[in-house]
């Protein structure tokens, strides 16, 4: 398998080149690009939550601790005294930080459910509905962030087939297969209960219509396709701004050494007319 400094640096490549084509197409606000690429990196990373010791797993529970804390303390925060508050952030950072952590990984194993298609959709449409209802962005950016962080999740699942293989050595290892798959075959009920998750959260995403009217547009990939590349190379102007002031030149005769250049044969030859004596001159 890719370790995580190779997953979260090929995972931003692809989520910043995703992000430029977003951004030349001219459909969603700068500040929004900045969260859904952020997506696309988490999403890199994000089948590597079932692995415990993993910093990647670490990192997103600590995340996750943070951002539900935060949601329940500014939920209740008008009902609540400042100690209830403080309970209350603390309690939930704890729970889901150190508690759900442990529970998690009680249950999973590594290149597991969480290593399959039905766990990236399921994923994409939690960000989706985070973005939508918590985040209170619109529908199409919504649909995009999860877009980004499915398409990071596949990046991931790649790489550790990729990684798979050990070209030098010209053997196939023996997880070569485990990172990839539909569902986990070894886990029927976990990855029945992911799926029927997938398709409840599907149901809860926001409208698609924005975000399928955009993608599908003819004149936005009209405009992708004009701008794929530069309408003037720069470097072929400086050739040719080069090549037309040395046509403006006048151009002079070669001479090679001391051989003195030889007159042009299409010269033209001007008619000498011999002065005529005063006496031979009309009247």
């Amino acid at each position: 398998m890719a370790n995580f400094p190779t997953h979260i640096v090929v995972g931003t490549l692809v989520a910043g080149s995703l992000a430029t084509l977003t951004l030349a197409a001219d459909v969603i606000a700068p500040e929004n690009l900045v969260a859904v690429t952020l997506a696309g990196s988490l999403g890199s990373v994000l089948p590597d939550i079932d692995l415990k010791d993993s910093r990647p797993s670490r990192a997103l529970f600590s995340g996750l601790a943070v951002f539900f804390a935060f949601v329940l303390l500014f939920q209740f925060a008008p009902k609540l005294s400042i100690a209830e508050m403080w309970l209350l952030w603390l309690g939930t950072l704890l729970f889901v930080r150190y508690g759900l952590h442990t529970a998690f990984h009680r249950l999973a194993t590594h290149r597991g459910l969480w290593h399959s298609l039905v766990a990236g959709l399921a994923c994409a449409f939690f960000t989706m509905i985070v973005f939508y209802y918590v985040f209170d962005r619109h529908e199409g950016v919504a649909w995009l962030a999860g877009g980004f962080l499915f398409i990071g999740y596949l990046t991931h699942l790649v790489l550790d087939e990729i990684y798979s293989v050990d070209v030098l050595g010209n053997r196939i290892k023996r997880s070569f297969g485990t990172a990839f798959k539909l569902f986990d075959r070894r886990n029927p009920a976990g990855s029945a209960l992911m799926g029927a998750t997938a398709l409840g959260l599907l149901f809860l995403t926001p409208p698609i219509a924005t975000f399928y009217d955009g993608i599908t547009s003819r004149s936005m990939w009209d405009s992708l396709h004009a701008r794929l590349l530069p309408q003037e190379v720069w470097f072929a102007t400086v050739l040719n701004q080069n090549r037309l002031a040395r046509a403006a030149q006048p151009s002079t005769p070669l001479a090679t050494g001391s051989i003195p250049a030889a007159p042009a044969d299409d010269a033209p030859t001007s008619a000498v007319v011999p002065e005529q004596p005063a006496s031979d001159a009309a009247p």
